[in-house]
């Protein structure tokens, strides 16, 4: 190779270099704006939460609509953050619609369930089956209801555990709301052996009932022979008490029921097996 080619050819590799050089600069100036574009738009984005969350205080909004509509904001917002941020580097739009127009049956069916869960958050806030700080029991879970999201339901269980429930799950089955009601009527089935006096286990727990002042005398509690089992005789009983006192109620009649029991006579029984051994024979 002579000199001049080699001339040439350094001459071409710096011409490449110097048009190539600007297109990579002006891209990672590109990404250096939507970085801080980004850090921006949350800080907004958070003040923006702030400012909604202030004025539904002040407004007194409802808890659950507001819930719903702070989770809204938040999505609508980072639609947007991110909308900007590609086209600041440059990403047509067209392409994406192209993309998506080629997939959309495949999208479609990814989203019904997203839609479903959104279409539902709108149903629970419109009918009001539960609102925040109502404890319900649906889709197998039960708890206290925190938030009402755009898509899902929060509820934190007895044991504290967080829960995530899809909206269009609740708003199509069965949801069992414990707040509803101010007052709840306690049931307990207590066993007595077979020979127990029916109507004195009756008078012993009616007494056990009326100690205790949480119990309504209006309606009047009701103990009814439940069943005949095998080996043991089921005496359901029936009581009235406020919501907030339903497991106290129920826990201490329990208690009361065990301890007074064998001190009146009567026999709490058990699950038995008599074994009779045959005679050998000689």
């Amino acid at each position: 190779m002579s000199i001049k080619d080699i001339l040439l050819e350094m001459y071409s590799w710096e011409d490449a270099v110097y048009a190539f050089l600007p297109k990579v600069l002006w891209f990672i100036l590109k990404l250096i704006a939507c970085v801080l574009i980004y850090i921006v738009g949350r800080r907004l984005i958070k003040s923006l939460q702030k400012v909604t969350d202030k004025i539904m205080t002040n407004k007194e909004f409802d808890p659950s609509f507001a819930s719903f509509i702070r989770s809204l904001i938040n999505i609508t917002s980072m639609v947007v953050l991110i909308y900007i941020i590609i086209n600041v580097l440059g990403i047509t739009t067209t392409s994406f619609l192209a993309l998506f127009a080629s997939i959309g049956v495949a999208l479609g069916m990814a989203l019904s369930g997203t839609l479903q869960n959104f279409a539902g958050g709108v149903m629970i806030l419109l009918f009001r089956p539960y609102k925040i700080g109502d404890y319900i029991e649906a889709q197998g879970q039960g708890g206290t209801v925190k938030e009402i999201q755009i898509f899902n339901t929060v509820i934190i269980t007895s044991d504290n555990r967080t829960v995530y429930i899809p909206n269009g799950g609740l708003s199509t089955n069965v949801i069992v709301n414990y707040n509803n009601q101010k007052n709840r009527r306690v049931e307990w089935v207590f066993t007595v052996a077979y020979g127990s006096d029916f109507e004195q286990v009756k008078r012993i727990v009616l007494d056990i009932l009326q100690s205790d002042s949480r119990i309504f005398s209006d309606p009047a509690p009701d103990i009814v022979l439940k069943s005949l089992d095998e080996s043991s005789i089921g005496v359901q009983v029936r009581a009235w008490a406020t919501r907030s006192d339903f497991w106290d109620v129920y826990y201490a009649i329990n208690e009361q029921v065990y301890t007074t029991f064998p001190a009146k006579g009567i026999d709490i029984p058990f699950p038995q097996m008599t074994v009779h051994l045959a005679e050998k024979k000689t």
